[in-house]
């Protein structure tokens, strides 16, 4: 039988080696300087082509001898040891995430015999969420060297599509507030609306979070431990004044889970038929406000908390924009 990789060397002297692919004329650096090496490198190929039914059993050998557990793993023990990682609520999010239905085919499949089609076949008609997680699966497996190869290149996972987001205007936000009969939550919304800050940062705040003197509300962000501080006028003092002057601002919404907050904000919306937003659709909002007046993006960004330009102007990416003249601007800042 004709092998088909054979060995060339480049330069008569300290030459680099190759192997030479003789059905496709491929040529690949062994990255060696050894001879011997290289020529064992080529005979390893060739017998792999010779004999492919047993290629795997071959790599299971030589895999266990480094590591017992190597060749055994399954993917629900890579589930497991991704979620002991976490912390806090992004664990409660995670232990949500590895009992869905799309993950039960690989479950019980070893990491080694992984194929791509194994892959794509829990891809097949899956939402956001599955696609997601089961990158974060396959990057930790390789990131502890429990996966000798990628499962799938980067380039051939299908195109993550997120539902489109929006930011709450103006006008919603007034109808909301006017139809809430909730003291505590109308304050809440109000305070969503003034910060800009997520739902969770929003219903902890504290009296002492607010500085009087300096007109300044400052948090540290529960998502990203990044600072979030925001310099409040006249209609955001109004609204904090009316708040309790020690201790948590919103005692009964912290007291709840976020998922229950978003149903209480979710049942207002379908009162007054509103649709596509959530307590999220806030941030957008003061993003969208902020760029819309000119205000710098460097003050914008450290207000939203926000570590990156390019999440920053994500959120931004949709406010209706029109460039003042160098006169009024001028004219403004005088």
């Amino acid at each position: 039988m004709k092998t088909r990789y054979r060995l060339i060397r480049r330069g008569v002297r300290n030459g680099a080696f190759y192997c030479v692919d003789t059905s496709t004329g491929k040529r690949t650096s062994l990255r060696t300087g050894s001879e011997d090496e290289a020529r064992q490198f080529v005979e390893a190929k060739n017998q792999a082509q010779r004999q492919p039914e047993i290629n795997l059993q071959i790599a299971k050998a030589y895999l266990a001898a480094a590591d017992e557990s190597f060749v055994n793993r399954t993917w629900q023990e890579v589930m497991v040891e991704f979620v002991n990682c976490k912390t806090g609520s992004n664990r409660i999010r995670c232990e949500r995430a590895i009992i869905a239905k799309p993950f039960d085919s690989i479950r019980d499949l070893q990491l080694i015999e992984t194929r791509s089609e194994h892959f794509l076949r829990v891809l097949e008609n899956a939402k956001v969420s599955t696609n997601n997680y089961l990158r974060r699966f396959h990057n930790f497996a390789l990131d502890m060297g429990w996966l000798p190869w990628p499962v799938l290149p980067k380039r051939r996972w299908p195109v993550v599509r997120y539902k489109e987001k929006r930011a709450i205007t103006r006008e919603e936000h007034e109808l909301i507030l006017s139809r809430e009969r909730n003291p505590e939550m109308r304050a809440f919304l109000r305070c969503c609306w003034h910060i800009g800050g997520s739902q969770s940062d929003v219903a902890h705040l504290k009296a002492e979070d607010v500085d009087w003197q300096a007109q300044v509300v400052s948090f540290f962000r529960a998502k990203t431990g990044t600072a979030q501080i925001i310099h409040f006028g006249s209609a955001l003092a109004e609204v904090l004044r009316d708040l309790p002057g020690s201790g948590l601002l919103f005692p009964r919404l912290v007291a709840m889970d976020e998922k229950h907050r978003a149903a209480l904000f979710q049942r207002g919306c379908r009162r007054e038929g509103i649709t596509g937003i959530s307590l999220h659709s806030y941030r957008y909002a003061w993003a969208e406000r902020a760029k819309k007046v000119g205000y710098p993006e460097r003050f914008a960004q450290q207000a939203l908390g926000h570590n990156s330009k390019a999440v920053h102007r994500a959120y931004a990416k949709k406010a209706q924009f029109t460039l003042p003249s160098l006169e009024e601007y001028e004219q403004r800042t005088t």
